[in-house]
């Protein structure tokens, strides 16, 4: 039986989706302000291989992520661009960073989703949404045309983080109109300056865009229903976004997610990883220093609701524990012949293949570490089978390896991790570099000589030289 640690009811709980055998999961995708960083690279991959699990254990999963392209940060991100030798509108900067996100998914494994709805393409389920909860008597106008949530008429705000009022007004936005500090915007009515093409006009309130939490509660229920299985994403998004969400599809009568799940965010070396720090690491960064495959593993080691401690030792840990992977196979096939599953096993009804233990770990809340302990085990037994010359126990531990990384899609001899994989990793991490030059050229029209200094740093310390010539910048591998 799968079980599943519910952020909402706090504890862990035996999973039962709504249909037998079929699963509906929505994740909270990327604000495309910016280029990716490890953060972004390890939420994608938590919802990759539970979906991978889910798919294995015999359910049709529709895993659907979205992505926020519009947002005060990308028009301030873009606005700020327009001193820069290659100016971007907002929509520009939006698909540009978003290509980058698909590309960073793409070269770790991660799959595409069912669907990838943008905001800007669901603005009339925005303002239905938004209708209903004006006739509930659960949203309100203000003077500026910007439309906002009644917290204190909903009376069930607060369901999903247990927090008090008053914790929950810590830190929230002060604006003209509001009733009540803990109210969020459903609709932000549009400032002076802003670009026209940045506005919508709805039923309701005046010209503006949608807030940040009207964005989900919308899409998600457009792709999945008022009632759907998994809600997931990373653990800064519980509040107030996620709150929020719950209380506005509540409200609007919309049953909404029956599990609540939650990633653990990433710490670099004994650092939790911040921009005011200035240790962020760019999925960039990683895929200079080493494979798809081996990004993957090291992402993936940790439970994933643990926070993930990056380090240099850690990716070289994965590296060599890939390495030892690789080698058994090769010998194993060299030994055993066509004995040994190809990579390419169909990945679902895998769960009855893998070693029961495996089975079990993953069963239990996605336990990877013990999942991958039971890999790596097996890589053990296979060696020590092959030693013996016992043809029948090598046979059955290469089967039971293969199914294991064939769920984990940490198969080295898969096509992605081959050349093929590599043609695309190395497209990948042009268009990751390419971003971060464009964000350094920015930083020096500004004479922001200090951010300017922080992107060269970061990529030299992954292995990337900056050349600056009279009218552009290259780059190389050390």
């Amino acid at each position: 039986m799968q079980k599943i640690y519910d952020s909402k009811a706090q504890q862990l709980l035996e999973f039962e989706p709504r249909q037998p055998g079929k699963i509906g999961m929505y994740v909270c995708g990327p604000t495309v302000q910016s280029a990716p960083h490890i953060g972004h690279l390890r939420s994608a991959l938590v919802y990759d291989q539970m979906r991978r699990w889910f798919t294995a254990a015999g359910y049709e999963v529709t895993l659907i992520r979205n992505v926020t392209d519009i947002d005060d940060k990308i028009l301030v991100n873009a606005a700020a661009s327009a001193a820069s030798a290659q100016p971007e509108t907002w929509w520009q900067l939006a698909q540009r960073v978003e290509r980058l996100f698909s590309a960073s998914y793409r070269a770790i494994g991660v799959a595409d989703p069912a669907a990838e709805p943008r905001a800007t393409g669901h603005i009339g389920e925005m303002e239905q949404l938004i209708g209903r909860l004006i006739e509930a008597g659960y949203a309100y106008e203000t003077a500026d045309g910007s439309i906002y949530f009644d917290t204190v008429a909903w009376k069930q705000y607060g369901a999903l983080t247990r927090q008090t009022v008053e914790a929950m007004a810590e830190g929230a936005e002060t604006a003209p109109g509001k009733r009540a500090v803990t109210d969020f915007a459903l609709w932000k009515a549009a400032r002076e300056g802003e670009p026209q093409d940045a506005q919508w006009q709805l039923r309701y309130g005046g010209k503006g865009r949608p807030g940040w939490h009207i964005e989900c509660s919308a899409m998600a229920t457009r792709f999945l229903g008022a009632a759907f299985d998994i809600h997931g994403g990373g653990r800064d998004l519980r509040f107030p976004h996620h709150e929020n969400e719950l209380a506005q599809s509540n409200a609007a009568g919309d049953e909404f997610a029956k599990y609540w799940v939650h990633n653990g965010l990433v710490n670099v070396g004994d650092q939790k990883m911040s921009k005011s720090l200035g240790n962020s690491l760019f999925a960039a960064d990683l895929l200079a220093a080493a494979s798809g495959l081996v990004v993957r593993y090291t992402l993936g080691a940790a439970h994933y609701r643990s926070t993930l401690a990056y380090s240099e030792t850690a990716l070289a840990e994965a590296a060599a524990a890939v390495e030892r992977i690789a080698e058994v196979l090769a010998r194993a096939t060299r030994d055993l012949g066509a004995a040994v599953p190809d990579p390419h096993l169909e990945l679902h009804g895998l769960a009855e293949v893998v070693p029961a233990e495996f089975a079990a770990a993953m069963n239990e809340d996605f336990a990877l570490p013990q999942a991958l302990a039971q890999v790596h085990l097996t890589v053990r037994t296979l060696n020590a089978a092959l030693d013996a010359k016992d043809t029948v126990s090598a046979t059955t531990a290469s089967r039971e390896l293969v199914a294991m990384l064939a769920v984990l899609h940490l198969d080295p001899r898969h096509p992605q991790w081959q050349r093929g994989g590599d043609s695309k990793q190395t497209a990948a991490l042009q268009h990751l570099v390419d971003s971060l030059l464009q964000a350094r050229a920015a930083a020096r029209a500004a004479k922001d000589w200090a951010r300017s200094d922080e992107i060269r740093d970061q990529l030299a310390a992954a292995g990337i030289l900056l050349a600056d010539n009279a009218n552009e910048t290259t780059w190389s591998l050390k």
